[in-house]
């Protein structure tokens, strides 16, 4: 067990989808009375957007700081004027690596900040992969939500959320000199205990945290003795990653991926399908999620172990996002994650067949493994990937 950033006396929800986050954040919003921080990889200028930077406002409005830090490029289709709005209402705006004209494939343009954090009064923290963005899609003849998860937590945790948003807003700050919003920090958490649920927060940065989260999967799968669900919207892990769900499903244990069902971004979505054919050999059920867009970012094993948050299993946010997950040990949690995942599986996904899977024409598997392969080149190229830690010469 990676122990750093873990502490018990942990009260922690779950949230299911935007339509439980988005009510549940807007409402501590209103009932913030010192001071916000709030990190998101996509700010969009849409119903959604538009609601929650009107509760940022209010919240600047009666004395409330507002520290906002968005992705330069999940969010660079957001308006000057829609930001110039918050700044008006002195809600401080920082935008994390803007995006430039005539865009150049270096590694430090594509090192993003991917988190979904918010941290209110030092007292409540937000942590999961729902950005603010309208939850639903029209899809057929009907609107949709993106499934999705977040968690709200209130304890000892705090204190680790609370020092990494700190510590991201000062960087940033500086940085963009503003030292006088980055010297404006003043609430430190109590670290009281609020209930019982033991619990950790993991990041991935290029610096210390290269590999935490990643790592803390691996433990998790290597400790596996009876059931690991991983649901997981872009699933392209590395050969260590994949080797150790071979080898769970190999010694009894039921391995089981909810995957996303619907074409996104082709490149990604057939380099996953290269995979398949090595899974579904090792005993390990596949299911594409078919009823809307799959944005999770989850796991549950053994009905205790869970982790929620905003990394994915795919190059971008194992090798060069900012990201963060909880990682919470609970039966009540995970019963509670593991049965909407269920629900999920039997009643909205498709069960890849192996059969079906090999009988698939050449040119498919064809299609598949050169994208695999333009993936894993342009990973190379970028110099990623060439330093093996003790789990994955990927992470």
């Amino acid at each position: 067990m990676i122990q750093t950033g873990y502490a018990d006396g942990n009260k922690i929800r779950l949230l299911h989808n935007g339509s439980e986050y988005f009510t549940a954040l807007e409402q501590a919003i209103d009932t913030a009375e010192l001071e916000i921080h709030f990190e998101t990889y996509i700010f969009k200028n849409d119903l959604i957007g538009h609601k929650i930077a009107a509760a940022l406002i209010r919240a600047a409005k009666r004395g409330v700081s507002v520290y906002l830090l968005i992705d330069g490029f999940g969010s660079y289709m957001l308006p000057d004027s829609f930001i110039q709005r918050m700044l008006d209402a002195n809600v401080k705006v920082l935008v994390y690596r803007r995006e430039v004209l005539f865009f150049k494939l270096r590694r430090y343009r594509l090192r993003r900040m991917h988190r979904k954090l918010v941290v209110i009064d030092a007292c409540i923290a937000f942590v999961g992969g729902i950005n603010i963005i309208d939850d639903f899609e029209q899809l057929r003849d009907e609107q949709i939500p993106r499934f999705d998860y977040a968690v709200l937590i209130e304890g000892p945790l705090l204190k680790k959320i609370y020092a990494a948003t700190q510590r991201l807003w000062l960087i940033v700050a500086w940085a963009h000199f503003k030292k006088r919003w980055a010297n404006n920090i003043k609430l430190q958490p109590t670290g009281e205990h609020k209930g019982n649920q033991f619990a950790g927060f993991l990041i991935r940065d290029n610096i210390r945290h290269r590999h935490d989260i990643e790592q803390a999967y691996l433990e998790a799968i290597h400790n596996a003795q009876n059931e690991i669900i991983i649901a997981n919207a872009y699933f392209l892990p590395g050969i260590y990653f994949c080797n150790a769900l071979n080898k769970a499903a190999r010694r009894g244990v039921n391995v089981i991926l909810l995957l996303q069902g619907r074409v996104e971004y082709r490149l990604q979505h057939y380099a996953t399908h290269a995979l398949y054919g090595n899974l579904l050999d090792a005993g390990i059920k596949i299911y594409e999620y078919s009823k809307g867009y799959l944005h999770a970012k989850v796991a549950v094993i053994d009905r205790y172990w869970v982790t929620v948050g905003s990394s994915n299993i795919d190059p971008f946010s194992l090798m060069l996002a900012r990201e963060a997950n909880v990682v919470i040990q609970d039966k009540i949690l995970a019963n509670q994650l593991r049965a909407s995942l269920k629900q999920a599986i039997i009643n909205e996904s498709t069960l890849v067949a192996r059969t079906g899977w090999q009988s698939k024409s050449w040119l498919y598997h064809a299609t598949n493994w050169l994208s695999y392969y333009v993936i894993y080149y342009a990973q190379s190229i970028l110099g990623y990937g060439q330093k093996k830690t003790n789990h994955n010469s990927n992470a």
